[in-house]
């Protein structure tokens, strides 16, 4: 039987990152045929890898203070580092989000040789049939074998994308060992409709704008796109985090306009003109023709009162829908929820109830908005599981 200080369950971005960071006779298990896979189709095959803004308060959890100590110990200035001793040229695109300008490959492909430098061994293409703990020893049986490990630490994420892999593996695992899960669902993820109110969304499916978007208490300005299921785009997969079903989401349409100051102007300036035709200049001609229809309205804009011209302004910027669903675990690009963050060390990840065990990554009940923020989250909870582990 194989015996190694380390055993990591997932070679994605969390559990590499530790192993780079363990000490020696680390060994990383993963069931897929390459490491990162997640990482290569990120951020359109260039991994949107951190955000300039990371910080506690762009992350969900049960206790919003956990995240605090890792994030601030290893920050992304500290990743942005790494990433330039290695030579990748990195772009900002927008709101703090860092992307390769090259390919996610030369992310991967430094992390594996981080890991190569640190010593640690990895096997991919083995699954993990179970998992016993004997003599203060986790005894991990492979479809290479049984290997024996002082040290646990469970990297394999989520539930989101099965199509690369996912699965809720590393809840397992935790409820094996006395954690509790707290409740888990899509993130990050589209909103899809049913009835008249997908049939009119699909009409549109492919308009594009920039808008503001509320559920669930809170706001984001990002683009917003129609698709031939519902809404998608920035705006709503950072508001799906915060949506639960059964509420309506509301979208202003102009955010940052006065619509009732244009309309009320255009109506002096060229009042034979349609109203569609000058709703048109403030939104998409598609989207803007629905909401025409939608709204009632007809004639030149010189046949409109203020009264009336208010109420279009409302309507353009508190239009709301509501959603039947998500896209679920399928497109989602995180997993809310997770590992009991109460039952875990803020500082090295390790279990409260079980020595040695650590959990990292997308399997904690830890989920930041879009934007490179979750991969930020990978390196600082692998980082702090990984020095808490070589220094140990």
């Amino acid at each position: 039987m194989a015996e190694f200080e380390t055993v990591i369950i997932g070679a994605g971005a969390a559990g590499m990152m530790c192993a780079a960071h363990a000490g020696a006779r680390v060994l990383v298990i993963d069931h897929a045929k390459k490491p990162g896979e997640k990482i290569r189709i990120s951020g359109g095959g260039r991994c949107n890898f951190t955000n300039l803004h990371a910080g506690p308060e762009n992350f969900l959890s049960r206790n919003p203070h956990f995240a605090k100590s890792a994030l601030a110990r290893y920050t992304q200035w500290d990743f942005i580092e790494l990433v330039e001793r290695y030579g990748i040229a990195w772009h900002e695109k927008t709101l703090g989000q860092l992307f390769c300008d090259i390919s996610a490959k030369e992310i991967i492909a430094m992390l594996v040789k981080e890991m190569e430098i640190a010593g640690a061994q990895m096997w991919l293409e083995t699954s993990v049939s179970g998992i016993e703990r004997k003599d203060d020893m986790f005894v991990i049986a492979t479809t290479r074998g049984e290997v024996r490990a002082a040290n646990l630490v469970v990297a394999c994420g989520g539930k989101s994308i099965p199509k690369m892999g996912a699965t809720g593996f590393g809840y397992d695992i935790a409820r094996q060992f006395g954690h509790e899960i707290t409740e888990t669902r899509a993130g990050l993820v589209p909103l899809t409709f049913s009835g008249d109110q997908l049939e009119r969304l699909k009409a549109l499916a492919g308009v594009s704008l920039e808008a503001r978007v509320h559920a669930g208490g809170v706001s984001f300005d990002e683009a917003l796109l129609f698709t031939h299921r519902g809404l998608s785009g920035p705006a709503i997969l950072q508001v799906s985090n915060y949506w639960h079903e059964g509420e309506a989401i509301t979208i202003d349409l102009l955010p940052g306009q006065g619509a009732f100051a244009h309309l009320r102007q255009r109506r002096s300036e060229a009042g034979r003109k349609s109203i569609t035709t000058v709703l048109a200049e403030l939104l998409p001609a598609r989207l803007a023709e629905d909401m025409a229809r939608d709204l009632g309205l007809s004639g030149n804009i010189a046949d409109f009162s203020d009264a009336r011209l208010e109420e279009i302004a409302k309507a353009l910027h508190g239009w709301t829908v509501l959603p039947s669903g998500s896209e679920g675990y399928r497109t989602a690009e995180v997993t809310l929820g997770g590992v009991l963050t109460d039952q875990v060390s803020a500082r090295t990840m390790q279990s409260a109830l079980v020595p040695g065990l650590y959990f990292i990554g997308e399997v904690m009940d830890v989920t930041g908005w879009l934007g490179g923020y979750n991969f930020q989250w990978a390196w600082s909870s692998g980082w702090a599981a990984g020095t808490a582990i070589s220094q140990g």
